[in-house]
């Protein structure tokens, strides 16, 4: 729901300027790196994944009331940091307790199933906040107080129903020698070089969607659906796409959802849109993350001791973080000094020499992960 209206409300609200904005659109990317590793081995050493991603719901959720008194600048980063945050904080115990629960055979599935679970609300969010804001026009502070509700919900979901797989006994072995022997460990170091540079040239969703709305001038009652339209194509492939990386490769499926990113740059840079080249944008971002959102967490975990599994995720995530945080920053200081349109053809340009790159860096890691 805050996600979906976050762009414009703090460009066409706030009235921050691009470059402001790619600032905080970096905080909302990569701030999350900062504790994701601690998360992640918290959630390894005490053996309690579950109760830190607890703290970091609990901490996510807290933020979208925050969002009501806050009007300034340093308001708002204090408030997304802290979103962020609890991303950061929740994101590596909740993959380890996917991974923990799931066949190894079929984690790319295990986890195209949460990522199509966490879709659907992903969708479902933006459809409320349309509503809203149909009802009552530039009703923002509505849609905060709705999205805590709903996360109070989900929090308590988490707490009274998901069982916490791993024991104390278990996560008492793992040292943080150990750990950081794991993340810099030789298994890790090529998927980890890979994931950081797609991730400096992948341009964060909300300046996808202010493009789209600056060529086709969306109302702003209409802009969360952008969103919705990202989902439903997420919705519908996400356990596709993970089991086809189980079958045949999670490389080639990570490396292949690059590609949809590429069409995704070029037809949001055509000077002339229309509803149909806006939803061919749409789709190829659902394409996008069906692709890699989950294949990537299911690639690491198996290239990592079980023990240090969570761990082994948070390094990726972080790696990918804070790769997206200097390419928010980047492209936020581009639109400022060239527009949307010749940002977007540049980074297309970059992400067209990424990709083949990452290939060669990626090839032969499932056999490395088969024999780990």
């Amino acid at each position: 729901m805050v996600a979906s209206i976050l762009p414009l409300y703090l460009t066409a609200v706030v009235g921050l300027s691009p470059i402001a904005y790619g600032f905080l659109d970096g905080i909302y990317q990569g701030v999350s790196a900062f504790v994701r590793l601690a998360g992640g081995y918290a959630g390894d050493r005490g053996g309690q994944p579950k109760w830190v991603a607890v703290l970091g719901y609990g901490t996510s959720a807290l933020s979208r009331i925050a969002l009501l008194p806050a009007t300034g600048f340093a308001a708002i980063t204090a408030v997304v940091t802290a979103d962020r945050l609890g991303k950061g904080l929740r994101t590596a115990p909740r993959d380890a307790l996917i991974a923990q629960a799931s066949d190894p055979s079929m984690l790319g599935r295990s986890f195209g199933v949460h990522r199509t679970l966490d879709t659907f609300g992903a969708a479902l969010g933006p459809l409320v906040a349309f509503a809203l804001l149909a009802a009552v026009p530039g009703s923002y502070d509505s849609i905060f107080v709705v999205s805590f509700a709903v996360a109070v919900v989900g929090v308590a979901v988490l707490v009274l129903f998901v069982p916490n797989l791993k024991t104390a006994a278990q996560g008492a072995r793992l040292g943080l020698r150990r750990v950081a022997a794991e993340v810099s460990g030789r298994r890790l170091r090529r998927p980890l070089l890979a994931a950081g540079l797609l991730g400096l040239v992948t341009v964060g969703d909300g300046f996808l969607y202010l493009a789209l709305q600056d060529r086709d001038d969306f109302a702003a009652t209409w802009f969360p659906l952008l969103y919705v339209g990202t989902s439903l194509a997420y919705l519908g492939l996400a356990v596709p796409m993970g089991r086809l990386a189980d079958r045949v490769g999670r490389a080639c499926v990570l490396v292949a959802g690059h590609g949809a990113l590429l069409a995704c740059y070029l037809l949001a840079a055509l000077p002339a849109g229309g509803l149909t080249l806006t939803l061919a944008v749409l789709l190829c971002l659902g394409v996008y993350y069906a692709a890699t959102d989950g294949v990537l967490p299911a690639l690491v975990s198996r290239l990592v001791a079980p023990e240090a599994r969570g761990s082994g995720i948070a390094a990726a995530q972080t790696v990918v973080v804070l790769a997206r945080f200097g390419s928010s920053l980047l492209f936020g200081l581009l639109w400022s000094l060239q527009g949307p349109g010749a940002s977007l053809l540049l980074f297309a340009g970059l992400l067209a020499t990424a990709v083949p790159v990452a290939a060669w860096l990626l090839r032969g890691i499932d056999r490395t992960e088969v024999a780990a």
